[in-house]
């Protein structure tokens, strides 16, 4: 969870904490305020707050460096000064509480691209050795919990600094005899630095480290339509103002199809500096398409696309993002794709110590929707990739079941075996396939999100009770707040 969180939170602390939250992970600060009852201050209330709530699975939780740090150094740790040695001890004594309450595990940041709605970095981002240590040096203390990070450099920010990160990482775990798991995706300025993670990560293995590079599927990227949080026609005039004056859903698109607005559009001449931006964007972004397209060619790019029409890019997105009833997207990945094409991920999906991650759910829910991940995984790698190899069914089932659970300490699940929780999906697999992702307003205080659903799955049990049946929900929520390893 990138070092953010909502426990423990000083009662004077909660808009902070919202922020912090909206600025690292765009979910609206509206919503957050809303829906959030803050009937706790520290980690363990905050879990028994969650054990009133029942769900359509289980869920567990992390304890967060930046709540912690602030709750402990007030604003010394949400400016990132450097923690004194009283700070470190009373930090690890939260951590050792929310831990031994049920947390499974401790959650820090330290990319400078999580920054809070203020622009301030998360509170840990610069966090000395002694600080990250004396925190971790608990998990080794009671025996369970993972230690997670966004390392430096992890979005490309910095091609130095992931190295340093993992040697860190590789004597942490050595040292407290704990798993260490961090993110870990292909950066543009250095596409091949991947590989020396890896391998280093595979050396501390056989040398008694548990270090975990967390991979993603495919690019991270933005998806881009008249209803998203970030549009490719953001920068028109005629398009922004629509925006600004909070002109949404179907009056937005028959806005969009007012002959009168699209000549505005598309006669908009941008300066030298706009045009060189817009093509930019257009050369590294693609039409998704339905099914979408999460590993398309180069021809599938706007700039591709405009070229071989004889149109210009602005038309072409235009129309694009007007399909499916103006639910239609282009998208722009960001980080795992320097080179076009998925090869690398396969390699990573294969490597020996990277474990599958990376699927934000309800994380940036207006430009990313990649809680379908783990179907992409199936119907993707094992089965429609048509640009290279693809993978082998049983392996990408038993990575996210089987290894994730194992990961996070959790033995009592993963398997299809007696004795184990019976959290099942029941998937027609010649069916299966993503829809295409789509914007819904249904966030408290209004607040949108991106959704994505799939077809092919019959049916998903969880604890023996059938949750969902066609795709459709039943109602039973036999899920539970998940305490500690087991």
């Amino acid at each position: 969870n990138c070092g953010v969180g909502f426990a423990p939170a000083e009662p004077d602390k909660h808009d902070w904490l919202i922020g912090l939250m909206e600025g690292v992970e765009d979910i609206p600060g509206t919503a957050l305020a809303e829906g959030i009852d803050w009937t706790w201050e520290s980690f363990p209330e905050y879990l028994d707050a969650l054990d009133d709530h029942h769900w359509t699975m289980d869920v567990g939780t992390q304890v967060a460096h930046g709540a912690v740090r602030a709750y402990v150094m007030g604003e010394r740790g949400a400016d990132n000064e450097p923690a004194t040695p009283a700070d470190i001890e009373a930090m690890a004594a939260i951590v050792r509480e929310a831990v031994a309450a049920g947390a499974l595990g401790f959650s820090t940041s330290r990319t400078i691209a999580h920054q809070a709605i203020d622009g301030r970095p998360v509170p840990g981002t610069f966090a000395a050795e002694d600080e990250l240590f004396g925190i971790g040096a608990v998990l080794g203390e009671l025996g369970t919990g993972i230690f997670e990070l966004a390392p430096m450099g992890a979005a490309g920010e910095d091609v130095i600094s992931p190295q340093k990160e993992v040697d860190w990482m590789c004597r942490l775990s050595a040292t407290i005899g704990r798993p260490v798991t961090f993110v870990m995706v292909q950066v543009d300025p250095a596409p091949e630095l991947w590989r020396g993670l890896m391998d280093a990560s595979l050396a501390a293995a056989e040398a008694g480290a548990d270090v975990w590079p967390q991979v993603a599927a495919r690019p991270t990227g933005l998806l881009s339509g008249i209803h998203t949080t970030y549009s490719f026609l953001d920068p028109i005039p005629a398009f922004a103002e629509l925006k600004a004056r909070g002109v949404v859903g179907a009056d937005l698109v028959a806005a969009l199809r007012d002959p009168d607005l699209r000549r505005a559009i598309l006669e908009w001449e941008p300066d030298e500096a706009a045009a060189a931006q817009l093509q930019h964007a257009a050369e590294h972004s693609y039409l998704l398409g339905d099914p979408p397209q999460y590993e398309p060619g180069p021809e599938r790019s706007l700039a591709a696309v405009a070229a071989a029409a004889g149109r210009s890019v602005v038309e072409v997105a235009l129309d694009a993002m007007l399909e499916l009833d103006g639910d239609g997207l282009l998208y722009l990945p960001m980080l795992n794709y320097a080179d076009g094409s998925l090869d690398h991920v396969r390699e990573m999906l294969l490597h020996p110590r990277s474990a599958s991650g990376l699927g934000d759910g309800g994380a940036h829910c207006g430009v990313i929707c990649d809680a379908s991940l783990p179907t992409f995984l199936l119907t993707h790698w094992g089965r429609d990739r048509d640009r290279g190899e693809r993978l082998p069914l049983e392996l990408l089932v038993k990575k996210q079941t089987h290894d994730t659970a194992r990961l996070y300490g959790l033995g009592d699940r993963g398997t299809v075996e007696p004795g184990i929780v019976a959290d099942l999906n029941v998937i027609d697999f010649d069916r299966l396939r993503l829809g295409v992702p789509r914007v819904v307003t249904d966030l408290p205080a209004g607040g949108s999100r991106i959704v994505q659903g799939a077809e092919g799955y019959v049916a998903t049990i969880k604890s023996g009770v059938v949750t969902f049946e066609g795709g459709v929900e039943t109602g039973a929520r036999p899920g539970r707040l998940v305490r500690g390893a087991r």
